[in-house]
């Protein structure tokens, strides 16, 4: 799998819902080897997506289409500054990814010092989170080498905040291991997700 995540600020989120809707109305028929999108602003205006490929080479085929190099041209427009552009072909997987029945999705970014040590806490993590959090969807995280932004799918944000709440075991790593493991962490709630599916 390869993912491109798209991020910048928007004062026009209805706007970008629109074109979000063109998109996936007009140009998705035409993407090969597109797997699907999960997209959303924040209340605070910023924009963030992932749109998941085969391949990067699908990818690359559909952003080189002159019809999705005009749609782009069109709603580059909605942004303010810099939109920045992360292409991803090392992506992690849980649960079988998100679902386009979630009513919440989380976004984390941040970095890692040690991505070996991480994913091992979450084989314990993922086990626990289907026996005690069935607000967890599923997530889908995209690399761009120590640095990630992880997609985190739930059934509602009411359900998720009471779910945080809960006690976890010690064998998923105490509160200091996490702290010091993860840095720089940002987060973005996105409460009216749009998904997008082949």
């Amino acid at each position: 799998m390869f993912a491109q995540v798209i991020q910048g600020r928007t004062g026009d989120a209805v706007a970008l819902w629109n074109r979000l809707e063109e998109w996936d109305r007009s140009l998705k028929p035409g993407a090969a080897g597109f797997l699907g999108a999960t997209s959303g602003v924040s209340d605070d205006g910023e924009f963030i997506t992932i749109a998941r490929f085969e391949t990067e080479e699908a990818a690359r085929t559909n952003s080189d289409r002159p019809e999705q190099g005009e749609w782009w041209a069109e709603t580059e427009k909605l942004f303010e500054g810099e939109v920045r552009f992360y292409d991803s072909p090392e992506v992690d997987v849980s649960l079988g990814g998100g679902s386009d029945d979630s009513g919440f999705v989380q976004v984390i970014q941040g970095r890692v010092k040690d991505k070996q040590r991480l994913r091992e806490l979450e084989v314990e993590a993922e086990a626990w989170m289907q026996e005690n959090r069935p607000d967890f969807v599923g997530s889908v995280r995209a690399w761009q080498d120590d640095e990630f932004s992880d997609f985190i799918y739930f059934t509602s944000e009411e359900e998720a905040r009471i779910g945080e709440k809960k006690e976890v075991p010690p064998e998923m790593g105490s509160e200091e291991e996490w702290s010091d493991l993860m840095g720089d962490m940002k987060f973005i709630d996105l409460r009216k997700p749009f998904f997008s599916s082949p």
